[in-house]
């Protein structure tokens, strides 16, 4: 059984989705986000799905859909709800078994909370994923990836390296280089996305993504 393949990023709208998007459409692979709090303009899934071309991939459905776009412990309390990870960790055991590889897409960042007591770390941890960092390139940035970079030693998670995109300024190599952590890819600024967008830059990723995955 394969193990996952997990998208985190050094925040909030870095890029998750759109590169989760291209990894997917890259491997042929199967995508699943455990957690989607808030989904006013449609959820994470169905803008993925719109992108896709691959006619390999599955999406399967979230473990937790909640209403209010929020921290998932505070959209979970709106709600009555307990994110329960072990609950996230047999859903993904299942999806393992169809064959493809499966990207998941967590929410925002590392120590995002998803109830009183554990983060989307945790569940990382619990999925003995592999890790691929999304980091945007915005005033700060250089910050956020370097503590995103330290949590994954602390906490111990095989991270692959990391995906870099938009273009204020260029911080990839000084961020690789001081976190330890090599560069996969890079995402060039496209607005408004679309599924031709999508495939041409997953033509590119794609033998980096064989390379550091051992496929």
């Amino acid at each position: 059984m394969q193990r996952p393949l997990f998208i985190t990023g050094i925040g909030t709208d870095v890029g998750k989705t759109v590169a989760s998007a291209i990894i997917t459409q890259a491997l042929g692979a199967n995508y699943w986000k455990p957690i989607q709090a808030g989904f006013d303009t449609g959820t994470d899934a169905t803008t993925v799905a719109g992108l896709v071309t691959n006619a390999n991939t599955q999406f399967f459905p979230e473990v937790y859909k909640l209403s209010m776009p929020a921290s998932p412990h505070i959209a979970a309390k709106a709600e009555n709800e307990i994110i329960d990870i072990d609950a996230i960790a047999n859903a993904a055991s299942r999806y393992c078994q169809y064959g493809n590889p499966l990207v998941v897409e967590g929410a925002g960042g590392l120590m995002v909370p998803v109830n009183n007591e554990q983060f989307v770390a945790d569940i990382i941890w619990q999925l003995n994923a592999q890790v691929i960092l999304v980091s945007r390139n915005y005033l700060g940035s250089i910050n956020h990836s370097l503590l995103t970079a330290m949590a994954c030693k602390q906490m111990g998670l095989d991270v692959l390296g990391w995906v870099f995109n938009d273009q204020y300024l260029s911080y990839e190599n000084d961020i690789a280089d001081w976190s330890g952590y090599p560069i996969i890819g890079r995402i060039p600024h496209c607005q408004p996305v679309t599924a031709n967008f999508v495939a041409e830059q997953a033509a590119l990723l794609r033998p980096a993504l064989i390379q550091h995955l051992g496929l």
